[in-house]
């Protein structure tokens, strides 16, 4: 018995070309994903023999809120230009789709990921993830994140760290909330601190598209504030934790 020749492994898409699929490949909605607190769905998106799995966050699917304006998947989108900005890739492409099956909402690339490997299991048994969730640490900062739980951190199947669910970001108001205390105290590296410095003077024109002027001007005051720290803060009241943590 013979097997089949095996070809070589499809190359995979850079970032713009995943942009473009998300931004005009046909959409089929696959199943919902039924422990998110918002309408969450997982949508199969081709072009011809190209295709992925996405996340799709439809605006209809949003409970109200009395702290966040209507429209979270601005957010989300805001939180993946705003990674691009800064070059430091670490939320997966996300686009806004107004011609969606339920509606205008985000679609961001699906990551092949292994559940049980979110932060805190990353934090115990990969240090050489360290870095990356350092980097995380401050981008929520700057962001303002509201909710960022353990299983919001990912790990691909090449050991690339991704940051998911940023529909609360970018409160005008300090929110942050987050599970990545165990390196408050210490030193944000210096290249870090050099990405961030033309944020303080100037916000992207796609992130300040989606957010209002006042998160647009909190987010500098929050980025100057990081720069004129230089360490990742402690959170001395105990309470800026997420719930669940994972």
């Amino acid at each position: 018995m013979t097997s089949e020749p095996v070809g070589p492994e499809p190359t995979p898409l850079t970032s713009a070309q995943q942009e473009e699929l998300l931004s005009t490949g046909e959409l089929s909605i696959v199943g919902r994903v039924i422990d998110s607190s918002n309408g969450t769905y997982v949508v199969e998106v081709t072009d011809g023999d190209t295709y992925t799995w996405a996340i799709y966050k439809p605006q209809s699917g949003e409970r109200p809120l009395w702290d966040f304006d209507p429209g979270l998947y601005k957010r989300e989108r805001a939180a993946y230009v705003l990674s691009e900005a800064l070059g430091w890739s670490l939320v997966p492409p996300t686009m806004v789709r107004a011609d969606a099956p339920l509606g205008v909402g985000s679609l961001q690339w699906y990551i092949e990921c292994d559940p049980s490997m979110h932060y805190f299991n990353l934090l115990r048994h990969a240090p050489d993830t360290h870095d990356a969730l350092r980097r995380m640490a401050v981008f929520d900062m700057v962001g303002n994140n509201t909710d960022r739980k353990g299983g919001h951190v990912l790990t691909d199947e090449h050991g690339g760290i991704w940051a998911i669910d940023h529909g609360l970001c970018f409160a005008a108001g300090y929110k942050l909330r987050t599970v990545i205390w165990d390196f408050a105290g210490e030193p944000i590296a210096p290249d870090v601190l050099t990405d961030l410095a033309p944020l303080a003077d100037a916000v992207p024109d796609q992130i300040a598209e989606l957010l209002d002027e006042r998160e647009v001007r909190a987010l500098r005051r929050r980025t100057q504030r990081v720069l004129d720290m230089g360490i990742l803060p402690i959170d001395e009241t105990g309470h800026a934790w997420p719930w669940p943590l994972i």
